[in-house]
């Protein structure tokens, strides 16, 4: 592909490239490259640096045709022009590249941009409107900035790992991949937070991003939203042992596979019950008690079974969504990939995914004004395109300066519900946004949930930090008018809600965009607000199931151990049930497409809606397993599997694990000299990869014997040290403690005044040079600052004000807790 047909990597329509005025610089391999995917997605010109050769992460397993499907995957969209670090004239090619751009992204240690003779850091230092990040396994600081991860390295020291898999025996790793996709995600997040705050005050960034702490933050946090927060206190009695609730969202055979309930309301439960034909023992209305259920649910769970056994996957999921119980499939990934609803959205294209080969891939993570745009041309070669940027750079607005935050000024009305939707309006605040919680009295955020005789949820405040809290009844008339003032001089407006209930309160987006012309929509929901899953309730178990996550998490990961020791046949082998995921990684992902399109709309002054469905978000974390799965069922018989091994061993202590990866012959030689068995690395046995993975099991019992008489902690120190990826498996409290997080200040003691101990909250998403760390103001109780919000930002009387309020079109909180209080300019709290 030459510059001449750049425009083929351009979006059909301009309003649909959200970032084309964004020059990016990507000097990444393997697991920077899906960061710049994400922002060419979106628009971006993405220019591809690769060394005489191409870049080595080209040849990455799983390969076809002898080329990398993750690389194929993860290049899409960009360009590629290759320079030569030994030609000095290159090198002065790439520093000139780099002075033009607006965002640079290396990866690794030392990573590429050495090889040319610099550094991110240097490049920052360099061009002061520059922003450069620098993405690593555990940041550039700090006692452990040498290790190195993969993603199970990544779920052990996370906590993930703990809280997957039985009660006893070996833990359940999750899905390969997420990991490594949520880290590229908030990376993304980070960068682009850098950018705007560049282009509103002329001053670029260095960010150390570290891909551990990206995971400890986005993917199950032990300290945010559902977080595990009673188990993220040192305790001596403090329970540590594995969570117990594995079946709260319960999974039954059937004829074809496997399907997953998840019922929550009476509603809910009476369905269920007329479907299992009215049964007398569980006619008594306290079942109607979501506890009572719980502690029924054996017997409950026989007559499911019974009725389950001899129907299709198809016709339960057709009766359940008659009866209103909510229930979905446990799909694989290449029934999800083939689906008639990812087919009729457009979420999946059909692309030469290697020259010579078609497959099915996930087109990506955004709809915008109602389309999906992502995969538009296959990763270039290496080479193809010469080094100079085609995108017109965006117009500086430097009207302020460096110390102030990315979003000041910036006014969100914040509709957003549970984790989800709470993690999108977080992020904005935290960086400055005015974010007004509009709560119907009736209708309260489900998050707000506490335990009896507290006022807030731990979950509540994390989430909703920053915030202030407007009651409003959406339904009424006076109601309406109101919020229609709220919009009419808002930035964004965010949701969440199931697709059509914003139209059923009057307010779909062509009203909004009537009520301001530049206004952004950014919503998600589980399938999207098209197609025909789109009505389906979207509980985040049922996304997992249906989206082919569920299938994947499963005892069958811990190959290590024979399958009676990790599923004793008393339940199904799926070990999702305890995981939040895909909401955290959904609420950041949501927020790059509302910063894009705020950042377009700063551009041309039009609106833009942005929408992310749950299904597509996880299908896309996970897209490389998924298309391996797709060529391999369509018999490629030249596709090479990675053949690395990964492993969780038993170690020293009661229910101690650590994850080791065991990638190339050089790290399986580095880790029996520390095994003292040096004579294991040439058997013929080991010597090998494929020979490894043939004789797993004789290998692992070789490894585990080492292990189990030492401490995690040991064992993950003694093979990082010769550069071989371990970790140990964390539980909460070891996250909070543990001396990488604790040196680089991810966590910061959050004070709420209805709380009697501080809550660990993150500081930000990576550390910056010129953005500060988050600010604590204390998240509201409902309708908190509704007076204040009328006051000072919609002109309203008091004698309005209170009229509303008696009439019950706005409620106040009646609490004394401290308020956040607004300054009379917009979008300043003092």
């Amino acid at each position: 592909m030459t510059p001449a047909n750049y425009a083929d990597l351009m979006p059909d329509d301009a309003a649909h490239g959200l970032l084309t005025s964004l020059r990016v610089l990507d000097l990444s391999s393997d697991d920077g490259d899906a960061v710049t995917r994400l922002l060419a997605d979106l628009g971006a010109d993405v220019l591809k640096v690769e060394p005489p050769g191409g870049s080595p992460s080209r040849t990455t397993a799983p390969t076809l045709r002898g080329l990398s499907l993750r690389f194929a995957l993860h290049n899409a969209n960009k360009r590629s022009t290759v320079l030569d670090p030994a030609d000095p004239a290159d090198r002065e090619r790439l520093i000139g590249l780099a002075g033009d751009a607006d965002i640079v992204v290396d990866s690794g240690i030392p990573g590429q941009a050495a090889a040319y003779g610099t550094s991110c850091e240097d490049l920052a230092d360099r061009f002061p409107r520059l922003v450069a990040l620098s993405v690593t396994d555990f940041g550039r600081t700090g006692p452990r900035s040498t290790w190195r991860a993969t993603d199970p390295v990544l779920y052990a020291l996370s906590g993930a790992l703990s809280r997957s898999g039985p009660t006893a025996g070996t833990p359940v790793s999750p899905p390969d991949g997420i990991a490594s996709a949520t880290a590229a995600v908030q990376a993304a997040w980070t960068a682009l937070v850098a950018y705007y705050h560049r282009l509103r005050c002329g001053t670029g960034d260095y960010i150390d991003f570290s891909r551990f702490e990206a995971v400890v933050m986005a993917l199950d946090p032990a300290f945010g939203a559902h977080g595990q927060a009673a188990a993220g206190v040192r305790h001596p009695n403090r329970w540590r042992g594995r969570p117990r609730n594995q079946d709260a969202y319960p999974i039954y055979p059937c004829r074809d596979g496997y399907v997953r309930l998840c019922v929550m309301s009476p509603r809910q439960w009476h369905g269920l019950r007329r479907w299992l034909g009215e049964p007398d023992e569980f006619g008594d209305p306290k079942y109607d008690v979501i506890a009572a259920r719980f502690a029924a649910w054996p017997k409950i769970g026989v007559l499911i079974e019974r009725l389950f056994a001899d129907q299709t996957m198809q016709a339960l999921v057709s009766a359940g969504q008659a009866h209103g119980v909510p229930i979905s499939a446990v799909l694989a990934p290449t029934q999800i990939l083939a689906s008639e609803h990812f087919e009729a959205v457009g979420a999946v294209a059909d692309v030469e995914i290697v020259p010579g080969v078609h497959s099915r891939v996930p087109t990506g993570y955004y709809a915008v004004d109602g389309r999906h745009v992502g995969f538009r041309a296959a990763a270039p070669a290496a080479g193809d395109h010469a080094a100079r940027w085609l995108a017109e750079p965006a117009n500086l607005n430097a009207a302020g300066t460096s110390g102030r935050r990315p979003f000041d000024g910036l006014r969100i009305v914040d509709l957003g519900v549970i984790v989800a939707g709470g993690e999108l309006s977080r992020l904005f605040g935290d960086f400055g946004a005015e974010v007004i919680k509009v709560e119907s009295a009736a209708y309260p955020d489900g998050l707000r949930q506490a335990r009896v005789g507290d006022a807030m949820s731990e979950s509540f405040a994390w989430t909703h930090r920053n915030n202030l809290a407007l009651g409003l009844d959406l339904r009424s008339d006076a109601g309406k008018r109101v919020f229609s003032r709220l919009v009419a001089d808002a930035d964004a407006v965010f949701a969440n809600f199931k697709p059509g209930t914003l139209a059923a309160l009057g307010f779909p987006y062509d009203t909004l965009r009537q009520l301001n012309p530049r206004i952004v929509l950014a919503e998600s929901s589980a399938f999207g607000d098209s197609g025909p899953w789109s009505n389906r309730l979207g509980y985040g178990p049922l996304v997992r199931a249906t989206a082919g996550v569920s299938m994947l998490w499963t005892d069958e990961q811990s190959e290590q151990s024979p399958p009676d020791q990790s599923n004793d046949g008393s339940r199904h082998r799926f070990y999702d049930a305890t995981t939040v995921f895909p909401d955290h990684v959904v609420g950041r992902i949501t927020a790059i497409g509302a910063l894009a399109a705020l950042i377009h709309r700063d551009r041309t002054g039009s609106a833009a809606r942005v929408q992310v469905s749950q299904a597509e978000a996880v299908v896309n974390q996970l897209d490389a397993r998924y298309v391996v799965d797709t060529v391999r069922a369509d018999g490629h018989p030249e596709l090479r599997d990675d053949i690395s091994i990964h492993a969780v061993v038993p170690c020293a202590g009661d229910d101690e694990w650590c994850a080791i990866s065991i990638r190339t012959d050089d790290e399986w030689r580095c880790a029996t000299a520390v095994f003292g068995l040096p004579a294991l690395a040439d058997e013929a046995r080991f010597a090998t990869g494929e020979a490894r993975r043939a004789n797993r099991a004789d290998m692992l019992a070789q490894v585990s014997a080492w292990t189990s008489v030492r401490t995690p902690v040991q064992v993950a120190g003694a093979l990082q040290s010769v550069g071989v990826p371990a970790g140990q498996m964390n539980r909460p409290p070891d996250v909070l403690e543990d001396p990488q997080i604790r040196e680089r200040k991810l966590y910061a003691d959050m004070r709420h005044p209805l709380f009697d101990h501080p809550l660990p909250a993150e500081t930000g998403p990576a550390p910056f040079r010129h953005i500060p760390p988050a600010p604590q103001r204390p998240a509201p109780l409902p309708g908190q600052d509704t007076r204040e919000i009328c006051h000072k930002i919609l002109g309203m009387t008091s004698d309005e004000t209170e009229q509303l309020i008696a009439d019950g079109v706005l409620f106040a909180s009646t609490d004394t807790a401290p308020s956040i209080r607004l300054a009379p300019n917009r979008g300043r709290f003092s």
